[in-house]
């Protein structure tokens, strides 16, 4: 029987995003496979440790439980063979993760299967293929960072927290602020406020999470599912990003207009499962407080080797 995700919140996940494999990654890029697939069978029994994006998936997966539709599914991508990938099924199987679905690919590209899955967000710690996907529009997609030492989840509800120019919006905002100062991008939006924003590359997925609100019992206001935006944006700019989510019907429950004011200890207030930037720098202080990943530009975009806000 085909099964229909429509309606439901895929997520792609690689297993080094979900689980630490660095151990394991380093040996495989120093040795090789041979090495590596004799490492992974002797060790096949022993229940890898937590990765950056398992707590944002484990707290997804809990959605499930509150309504009677299927509202999130996690798929489990690697470039394992099958064979080298039953720890990963085996760790899976020890934290009562309820995912059912993998693919294993034995060294192709895991891009190739974005689409034949329905995948919404892809989290890698595979630079080349996360850029791939980018650049081709297929999905959502964002290069994890390494874990924070000292993160505590917050286990009632899911909390994901995105940047806005260039992330959830497109970068044309932006790339009046990097080239021509900010009194320009402050006029510039100000005379756009009740323009809509055109879409970034996670519009689609804001979009989605906000439908899985709108269908929980509670209602959007009380959902478990929280959203939040952190941006460096200001007074009056901050008004076209509220009319542009009214525009959208997107619920948010949290927005956060920072002016320069640091977006890490923000986000650790805010307790954030994920956080999507578009700069390192502001994606690296905000992993040593939370889950954190980067989502690049394409590669012909205006913003490439320009430095700015964010």
């Amino acid at each position: 029987m085909a099964v229909n995700f429509e309606d439901t919140l895929v997520v792609g996940i690689s297993t080094r995003a979900l689980f630490d494999l660095e151990e394991e990654n380093t040996l495989f890029d120093e040795k090789g496979i041979v090495e590596y697939r004799k490492f992974q069978r002797e060790h096949e029994n022993s229940i890898l440790e937590p990765g950056t994006a398992f707590h944002l998936v484990k707290a997804l997966l809990r959605l499930n439980q509150l309504s009677t539709d299927r509202l999130v599914e996690v798929i489990v991508m690697s470039k394992n063979s099958p064979e080298t990938g039953v720890r990963i099924l085996n760790s899976i199987r020890h934290y009562e993760l309820d995912i059912t679905r993998s693919a294993f690919t034995g060294g192709e590209t895991l891009t190739d299967y974005i689409e034949a899955f329905k995948i919404d967000l892809f989290l890698s710690k595979n630079e080349i293929e996360i850029q791939r996907i980018i650049d081709e529009g297929i999905c959502a997609a964002a290069l994890i960072y390494d874990p924070p030492k000292d993160f505590h989840p917050e286990n009632a509800t899911v909390r994901i927290a995105f940047d806005a120019d260039a992330v959830l919006f497109s970068e044309e905002s932006e790339h009046i602020f990097k080239t021509r100062g900010l009194e320009a991008f402050q006029d510039h939006e100000q005379a756009s406020e009740n323009i809509p924003m055109a879409e970034g590359p996670f519009a689609k997925l804001l979009k989605t999470l906000s439908k899985i609100q709108h269908k929980m019992d509670m209602g959007v206001e009380l959902s478990p599912l929280r959203i939040a935006i952190v941006t460096m944006r200001d007074s009056p700019a901050h008004m076209r990003v509220i009319k542009t989510l009214r525009e959208w019907d997107v619920y948010v429950d949290g927005a956060f207009f920072l002016g320069g004011i640091p977006k890490d200890k923000v986000l650790k207030a805010f307790r954030a499962h994920i956080f999507f930037d578009d700069q390192d720098t502001h994606v690296l202080p905000a992993s040593a407080m939370v889950p954190s990943s980067k989502v690049p530009y394409k590669t012909d975009s205006k913003l490439r080797g320009i430095s700015g806000k964010g």
